[in-house]
């Protein structure tokens, strides 16, 4: 039975440059494609870290993994080359929707006084 994977081979063969490589000194890494499909999972799941299924690694390496690469800017490097390559195809919409909900204070923070500048508020155009 074949694995299940979380990522496309098209998506990964974008991808996969922008992951660090084994520089063949001290312990080799796991595989890179393994640890992305983790964090992968972890995301779409919402799971905590430590349920992370074992098919993908020690949970605690995946962690580490998505840590380094989010302080090095690696993630920032994938994100740039993936919204690059869809801007090219024109597969990206760049609309902006902006919600103008009212969110109404609880009952509780009605009556709080507040600071407006004085006894009557000016409603003035500049």
């Amino acid at each position: 039975m074949a694995a299940r994977q979380e990522i496309s081979d098209k998506a990964w063969a974008m991808m996969a440059p922008h992951f660090p490589v084994w520089k063949w000194n001290g312990r080799p890494i796991m595989d890179m494609r393994r640890t992305v499909e983790g964090i992968v999972w972890r995301f779409r799941t919402g799971a905590p870290w430590r349920d992370v299924p074992e098919r993908f690694g020690n949970w605690n390496s995946i962690y580490g993994r998505f840590a380094d690469w989010s302080r090095d800017g690696t993630w920032a490097s994938v994100l740039a080359a993936v919204q690059a390559a869809g801007q090219r195809a024109g597969d990206v919409d760049w609309t902006v929707s902006v919600d103008a909900t009212i969110t109404r204070v609880h009952q509780h923070g009605a009556t709080l006084t507040r600071a407006t500048g004085g006894t009557a508020e000016l409603q003035e155009t500049r």
